[in-house]
């Protein structure tokens, strides 16, 4: 899994002028999460007790809406997104196949993201293509029927 980098100087300062911007108002909260979370990729530990302080709200409220809100996320994320179906139809036809090759061959398992900071995995229930099983979404992009196998292959298209 991949190491929360520390942040550059100049995103620090960023950072902090948009907590700054909300100092003193709790109801600014998930605003200015939502601004972080769209600056930083994902909301650092050191940055939250920041948004705490400063809004005056408690680490323990700023983390409830942290963890309630699938939008935003305490771990750095890939530059791609593997999306990969477990629903019914892909999970028979080799969704825990395609799970395994993803951790043997890239050390991956569901909710990380790989060292090196390419992927990150997230299982799903559902992606509308049942016919299709399995079927994996990496981005923006749906790839149906893919064999283990297959897997580096497609990868290897969003380097």
């Amino acid at each position: 899994m991949a190491q929360a980098a520390a942040l550059s100087p100049a995103l620090r300062e960023e950072a902090s002028e948009i907590i700054g911007s909300y100092r003193g108002q709790p109801s600014g909260l998930i605003q200015v999460l939502s601004r972080l979370q769209e600056k930083l990729g994902y909301l650092p530990r050191d940055v939250l007790k920041e948004v705490a302080d400063t809004l005056g709200v408690s680490l323990t409220e700023v983390y409830g809406v942290v963890t309630f809100y699938a939008l935003f996320t305490l771990k750095p994320r890939g530059r791609h997104t593997i999306n990969l179906c477990k629903g019914t139809a892909c999970y028979v036809r080799g969704a825990a196949q395609l799970i395994e090759r993803l951790k043997k061959d890239y050390g991956l398992k569901p909710g990380d993201t790989t060292d090196d900071g390419r992927y990150t995995l997230e299982v799903i229930r559902c992606l509308g293509a049942c016919g299709l099983g399995p079927a994996i979404m990496i981005d923006k992009d749906v790839h149906a029927r893919v064999k283990p196998e297959k897997l580096g292959e497609i990868l290897s298209r969003y380097e």
